[in-house]
Formats: C-alpha cells, structure tokens, sequence
C-alpha cells in the first residue's frame, strides 16, 4: 500500500523550499511575493507565508556562515 501525501504537506514543502532561498539571498529581489509565486508556484497566501518564513530562518543562516 502506497503512502499518499496530504496535499498541505507538499504545498508546505514548497513554500519552506522558498522560504530557504529567500534566506540565503544577499539581496532579496522586491517585490517578493510575484517572485515567490512565479519561481516556485506558489499562491500569495503561500508567498506570503514563505517570506514570513525566511526572516525566522535568517539569523540561524547567518550563524553558519
């Protein structure tokens, strides 16, 4: 029997996989949400989310480097 992943959870995936990137990037393209939404599909609700994401995951990235 296969596993099926709720669809939340693969949506939730792609806005961390954003929300990552979002981290990382130097200077931050603006505005971000049409950036978000067209590079990783992501619905405005979904962008949003993903850009709220990337400040909580900033300072843990800077302490890496």
């Amino acid at each position: 029997m296969m596993a099926h992943t709720p669809q939340e959870h693969q949506h939730s995936a792609a806005v961390e996989e954003a929300a990552r990137w979002l981290a990382d990037e130097q200077e931050p393209p603006r505005p971000i949400v049409p950036v978000l939404r067209s590079r990783f599909g992501l619905s405005a609700l979904e962008a949003t989310e993903a850009a709220a994401m990337a400040d909580s995951f900033r300072p843990h990235r800077r302490a890496q480097v």
